[in-house]
């Protein structure tokens, strides 16, 4: 009886175990709140700016790093299902590569963007590679205008979704947007990866 009983517990334990290590759905974390000292401190020190900003094409997701790491996840969507580098204006996809936010603004139809620094010197000489190679059309332009943006009020469901719709730009939903608007400054460093 007391075998059959310890034979009991040790099943229900090892049950216990191997579930603790079966991983769960994934799940979008939260955003941490930042402290009334942290507040504080970034006001203070509006100089520096403890953001940047991964752009994780494979993953349909935004990442924000601070200076104690991992900050904030954002569903994200782009302008084609391609999701490989941006080619030449017009083909909706959206660049790889190191940017930073050189302006922020309220767009008159999907509100808060961070405007970002495309073409830069190195999207530059990878355009002019590509055409010297003839991997696009000698005719071919370059665009411009790709920022992170929210999607229109009521279409926040893209982002559910995974429909790409933009431009090229980074899209994120409306109300998560504001959110992320509101603490990222101009100058923060953003790199866009497959």
């Amino acid at each position: 009886m007391k075998s059959n009983r310890l034979l009991q517990i040790t099943v229900f334990a090892s049950a216990i175990l191997l579930v603790s290590f079966i991983p769960g759905p994934k799940k979008k974390p939260v955003v941490k709140k930042a402290s009334k000292q942290q507040i504080k401190t970034v006001a203070a020190d509006s100089v520096r700016n403890p953001y940047y900003i991964i752009v994780d094409k494979s993953e349909y997701e935004l990442y924000v790093y601070d200076d104690e790491g991992w900050y904030a996840t954002y569903p994200i969507v782009f302008g084609s299902k391609d999701l490989s580098d941006k080619m030449r204006e017009g083909d909706k996809r959206t660049p790889d590569g190191s940017f930073k936010v050189i302006l922020k603004k309220i767009h008159h139809k999907w509100g808060p963007e961070l405007l970002l620094d495309y073409p830069n010197e190195v999207s530059i000489q990878k355009f002019k590679e590509r055409k010297a190679k003839g991997l696009i059309p000698k005719t071919a332009k370059i665009g411009n205008g790709i920022a992170i943006h929210a999607t229109r009020p009521q279409e926040e469901w893209t982002v559910d979704n995974f429909y790409n719709w933009t431009d090229g730009c980074v899209s994120v939903k409306y109300t998560e947007m504001k959110d992320l608007y509101s603490y990222i400054p101009v100058g923060t460093p953003v790199t866009i990866r497959q």
